[in-house]
């Protein structure tokens, strides 16, 4: 099969640029191999749209276009909000690619169409044949969820679904390649002479690295070159600042990006859960990634051994009568509080006549997925390395010390010890503004301060001259504020032009950034008719909602505006790319 031709890395672009390029040199090629030979065939065209929050989705639905071109169709990838505008009339087939995030919500850049499918002109899809990949976590309760709707909603629009909508877990590649291989043929291609047959499954395996060198799939073993505690003594966080070194991996990343990490689980878990299984770690048991490793190894790099899933616990309830009543239907949020803290062990703790073989255990789990983080550094200013701002997650439980897998593995086991297992995952859709006198307001209470760092890093290295403003918010200003000489030296020196801060524990009434928000609203309102950019980073099920909401409230305080019109200008800030979030 001719290869389709694709910019590497190393090419001078940037990462949207390098996106939106390879899309179009993948419809290029499409159009020349079907006009390359006689008698020629026009290719079908085939629109792929996705939402993507981090990424993954987005390198899915270009991976599906490169594999659809390779099949005789001539496809297009673009976010999923952009489609509102499309002249329907002309589209005939659809690929649709989404993640899902927050409590089951859809990202950014598929609301947008997600509400326009609400409104009458969506009944112009009625002729539309579809497919549906869905991307998820089952951990969480409302798993693939925005996939699910999405393919609901085009079903009930009258929409001919034409294969079956796959849902993905943290383990995407292998079901998220098969559905590419089903869905292609089943929407036909009329393949040229010398290229693919639509039967035909596609050559292009998830496994393998989408660029050349490094990858999610074929990790860089970095080294951690510091850990620095950001927490003072006496918080009741532990918060750190850890920097990696990049030089010899020919990994390139840009502000907005985000860091994945492939951890290892703690040794002394292993311990404690090879005693439970009666075994001492030597037992093959199948890898993940295929063939077989050692029973010690797999459960320390291969599986997720913290949160139950739920065939281990449905395998487990038939000896564990307790267990078995909390998986009925109805008992949803009990069953919630009762996993809250708890891990493998403990399932097996709780169920003495429950002690699988070591292979049936492995079965029973899921993949141990890598952790993303967004980068708080610019290579501008920092070559050769990428800086984390990650907090440690550490409590107790069922009277048992718990650890965040990836976060005490920074903190703890890789420091001088162990190689840290990494990639850049591109983010098309958190980027500074091209134009660097724009200004930007930056909300990045906590941890989410990380990519604003970068932001502030960047534009001086950059000379940018627009207006930066930066919320940050924590609990206590003697013990939170990180990385407060930076950005105190920023605001004197005039580069950060304004740092509004919402310390909650700091006086009687707890005070957060939507709060600052709010009281600054003419100030905010003034910025934003102005042009400015603002950027969400954090937590996406409260913090991110609770400042969406005071956007709006500002808006219609200080512009004097009805709640529709400010929802009217914020959708326009979306659509403009000028409102963009880092949620998780």
């Amino acid at each position: 099969m001719t290869k389709v031709p694709s910019l590497p890395e190393s090419a001078p672009f940037t990462a949207a640029q390098r996106l939106w390029l390879n899309g179009f040199l993948a419809g290029l090629f499409a159009q020349h191999e079907s006009q390359s030979s006689e008698p020629s065939t026009p290719a079908k065209p085939l629109l792929i749209l996705f939402g993507s929050q981090t990424g993954t989705a987005e390198g899915l639905a270009r991976r599906a276009a490169s594999a659809a071109a390779s099949q005789g169709f001539l496809p297009r990838v673009m976010e999923a909000n952009a489609a509102t505008k499309l002249e329907w009339s002309s589209e005939s087939r659809l690929l649709f690619v989404t993640s899902t995030y927050g409590d089951g919500d859809m990202p950014d850049n598929a609301q947008g169409f997600w509400d326009w499918l609400q409104t009458d002109a969506a009944k112009a899809l009625t002729h539309l044949e579809f497919s549906v990949l869905a991307l998820g976590d089952s951990h969480y309760e409302h798993f693939c969820a925005a996939g699910k709707k999405i393919d609901e909603r085009l079903e009930q629009l009258g929409a001919k679904r034409l294969h079956p909508r796959t849902d993905c877990d943290t383990d995407y590649a292998g079901p998220a390649q098969a559905w590419i291989d089903g869905a292609l043929p089943a929407f036909g291609a009329s393949a040229a002479p010398g290229t693919a047959q639509p039967s035909a499954p596609s050559q292009t395996t998830l496994s393998e690295p989408v660029t050349q060198g490094f990858s999610r799939a074929n990790p860089f073993p970095a080294v951690l070159l510091t850990n620095r505690r950001l927490t003072a003594e006496g918080s009741g966080k532990e918060v750190r600042h850890f920097e990696i070194s990049l030089e010899g991996s020919g990994l390139v990343y840009e502000v907005g990006d985000a860091l994945g990490i492939h951890p290892a689980n703690c040794p002394s878990l292993v311990d404690e859960l090879l005693q439970a299984l009666r075994c001492d770690g030597e037992e093959a048991v199948p890898n993940p990634r295929g063939g077989e490793v050692p029973l010690r190894k797999a459960l320390t790099d291969c599986y997720d051994i913290t949160r139950p899933g739920t065939e281990l616990l449905q395998q487990a309830a038939v000896k564990n009568q307790d267990l078995r009543a909390l998986l009925s239907a109805d008992r949803k949020e009990e069953l919630r509080q009762w996993l809250w803290g708890r891990e493998v062990l403990d399932v097996l703790l709780a169920t003495p006549g429950f002690v699988p073989a070591a292979p049936e255990l492995v079965a029973l789990l899921k993949p141990l997925a890598p952790r993303l983080y967004s980068i708080s550094s610019s290579p501008k200013v920092h070559e050769g390395q990428v800086h984390l701002t990650v907090g440690i997650v550490r409590h107790e439980s069922q009277g048992r010390a718990r650890k965040g897998v990836c976060s005490t593995f920074l903190a703890d086991r890789a420091p001088g010890r162990v190689p840290v297992p990494v990639f850049v995952q591109k983010s098309s859709s958190f980027r500074l503004p091209a134009n660097g006198d724009t200004a930007i307001i930056m909300v990045g209470p906590g941890t989410g301060v990380a990519p604003f760092r970068a932001f502030l890093h960047e534009r001086q290295a950059t000379g940018a001259k627009g207006r930066n403003w930066l919320f940050f918010g924590e609990q206590r200003a003697a013990t939170d504020f990180y990385y407060r000489e930076e950005l105190e030296r920023m605001l004197q020196s005039g580069h950060l032009t304004k740092l509004s801060t919402a310390f909650s524990r700091d006086q009687a009434e707890k005070i957060y950034v939507q709060n600052r928000m709010l009281e600054a609203a003419a100030e905010l309102w003034a910025w934003l008719q102005a042009g400015a950019h603002f950027y969400v980073c954090g937590d996406a099920s409260r913090m991110a909602k609770d400042v969406d909401t005071a956007l709006h409230r500002a808006i219609e305080t200080a512009g004097r505006k009805t709640s529709e019109q400010a929802a009217e200008f914020v959708t326009q800030m979306k659509t403009e790319k000028r409102y963009q979030r880092d949620v998780y």
